[in-house]
């Protein structure tokens, strides 16, 4: 198990290379929601998501040997800039396979961060066997996307600046919701607060179709979406939790929330409109938690973490140009 001393060696080796995102505060958002929400804004992040913090964390780790002989990963895009963003700070290679319809300001921005890209069918590739395959061809080190001690201690960091700035805010979490795909950013950090904040309930909120970590927290055991499920949210798309992410949720984690799609761009809506911050569907999906009503957070300290903000432009205005309902 990961403990917080990883999680604080993290912050160490992310000290100088991550933005020590602030914990923000909106009256109407108090208002809809009857008590405190604290906002966690990882859109405002290097390379515009959470996902800088546990790339750096493992790369920043590799021997010599290893990263001379550089990296492959696999994304649906976030991770992807992360790594590449990493690589490029540290002088390793990287390679990332990805979806071919991932959002094209992700594609473009991992390209443009030096990292190499190699497409694949989301619905029909499997992203890890291709990544795996090849680092092997390439005797190259891989770089899961949530699974690994190394990128859950470094997630965890956001976890750990939470229960930091709330209580020095002297507004300590009561409750903390984060987006949850593999479970990298949720089970890293739900370490941190416990061990900051022993009494903070954390919830892990997915896409509806996608909410196998949700389901899997009620049967405890790991189970997975259907292949057919869709989402606007293209960060949270995996169709089960990780190994490691599940062990340390199933111990550390409240239930799990979800959200649809269109009550995320009704939060999209909002964090524009009334805080001025563009984010993504996927970093969306706590504040739609919220918003929706999903949890109480009436007379509670609430923080939401916005994940991320890399959505393709041309999808950020027809969400803003259209009203819900």
């Amino acid at each position: 198990m990961i403990d917080i001393q990883d999680i604080e060696a993290a912050a160490v080796r992310l000290s100088d290379v991550s933005v020590k995102t602030p914990l923000l505060r909106n009256d109407d958002l108090d208002k809809v929601a009857g008590g405190v929400v604290l906002l966690k804004p990882e859109c405002l992040q290097v390379t515009g998501s959470f996902k800088i913090r546990g790339a750096y964390n493992f790369l920043s780790q590799l021997s010599d040997d290893e990263a001379r002989r550089g990296v492959v990963a696999w994304s649906s895009g976030n991770h992807a800039q992360g790594v590449a963003a990493a690589g490029a700070m540290l002088g390793v290679p990287t390679a990332i396979v990805m979806p071919e319809d991932a959002p094209r300001a992700k594609l473009a921005n991992t390209q443009k961060l030096g990292g190499e890209v190699i497409t694949y069918d989301r619905y029909t590739g499997d992203r890890e066997a291709i990544a795996r395959s090849v680092a092997a061809e390439r005797n190259a080190e891989v770089v899961p996307s949530y699974d690994h001690e190394r990128i859950i201690a470094g997630q965890g960091t956001v976890g750990l600046e939470v229960a930091e700035q709330s209580i020095e805010m002297g507004l300590p979490a009561d409750q903390v919701l984060i987006c949850c795909s593999g479970g990298g950013l949720a089970s890293g950090s739900a370490i941190a607060l416990k061990a900051r904040l022993p009494n903070a309930a954390v919830h892990t909120v997915e896409p509806e179709d996608f909410d196998d970590t949700a389901r899997s927290l009620a049967l405890g055991e790991r189970v997975h979406a259907d292949r057919a499920a869709r989402s606007i949210c293209d960060a949270l798309q995996a169709h089960t939790p990780g190994d490691l992410t599940f062990e340390i949720g199933r111990k550390l984690f409240g239930a799990g929330l979800s959200v649809s799609d269109e009550e995320v761009r009704e939060a999209m809506r909002f964090a524009f409109r009334n805080l001025k911050l563009v984010v993504e569907p996927g970093g969306a999906v706590a504040l739609a938690a919220v918003l929706s009503g999903k949890i109480d957070t009436a007379g509670k300290t609430t923080v939401v973490v916005l994940s991320g903000g890399n959505v393709d432009s041309e999808m950020f205005a027809e969400i803003q140009s259209s009203a819900s309902g």
